[in-house]
């Protein structure tokens, strides 16, 4: 299930090779097929529409009985894959700090009525100009960036979010998991830069900064385009002919301008 000995003769072909065997090591009841299933799916050239069709791939030595025997019946210790997954090289920017990047990501399950737990997750650009709620299961996952332009992250962590979790808990939670995995496998050490945390926008960086104040972490969160926050707060006006409530300083980023016939 690894490379040759006398074959691995470089670095990188050591490091896989040592990877190769932990992941291994993380599966706990039939191994054997689940490995093969995983180097099945990293072999396709396409999406996979049904894992039967995995069985018919060349890598696959099983065929689909075993296929489905192990993902029904298999056993994987994620604590240890979590450990395996924190004990690598992971990427560092110039300044030789970490960055950590933390989103949430949708599995579509619409056509999957009797499936448990489902949410109904927030999808852009699905219908015509204009954003729905499709019912699937919710991700969160945890990456370590690369420096410039590419797509290549290092997965640390993944949770599933059930309809009942508070979603800042869990990530918080899960942020602390990944920070004290890193230091006990010596990828953070006393005097290295803080760990960078970036999120995009929904999460509660006050909170998350607060619960994780104990951590050498530093949070950026992206904030929402109708926030004020430089420009001072204009006086509240009400106009009786204007339907609605009254507006609000939050309602406008932008100074109320001088009354007059150029107001248009």
């Amino acid at each position: 299930m690894s490379l040759l000995n006398d074959a691995a003769c470089v670095e990188s072909s050591e490091v896989l090779s040592r990877f190769r065997n932990d992941v291994y090591a993380c599966l706990k009841a039939r191994a054997d097929a689940l490995f093969e299933l995983a180097e099945t799916l990293l072999c396709e050239p396409g999406p996979v529409r049904s894992p039967v069709d995995l069985s018919l791939s060349p890598e696959y030595r099983r065929g689909h009985g075993a296929l489905y025997g192990g993902l029904n019946h298999d056993r994987i210790d994620a604590e240890q894959l979590r450990q395996v997954l924190a004990g690598l090289l992971l990427p560092r920017w110039p300044d030789g700090r970490i960055v950590l990047a933390v989103d949430v990501s949708s599995w579509l399950r619409s056509d999957a009525a009797c499936s448990a737990e489902r949410l109904f997750c927030h999808v852009y650009r699905r219908a015509k100009s204009a954003s729905q709620f499709i019912p699937g299961w919710p991700y969160s996952f945890v990456a370590a960036l690369e420096m410039g332009r590419t797509s290549w992250t290092a997965p640390l962590d993944v949770v599933r979010l059930g309809p009942a979790d508070d979603a800042t808990a869990v990530t918080a939670a899960q942020l602390r998991g990944v920070i004290e995995r890193l230091i006990t496998a010596g990828r953070w050490r006393s005097g290295d830069p803080d760990v960078l945390i970036v999120a995009d926008t929904g999460y509660d960086i006050t909170r998350l900064a607060y619960v994780l104040r104990d951590l050498p972490v530093e949070l950026l969160g992206r904030i929402r385009s109708d926030r004020v926050l430089r420009l001072p707060a204009p006086p509240r006006r009400y106009d009786p002919r204007a339907a609605g409530r009254p507006s609000t300083a939050a309602s406008s980023p932008w100074p109320i301008p001088p009354p007059g016939p150029n107001r248009r």
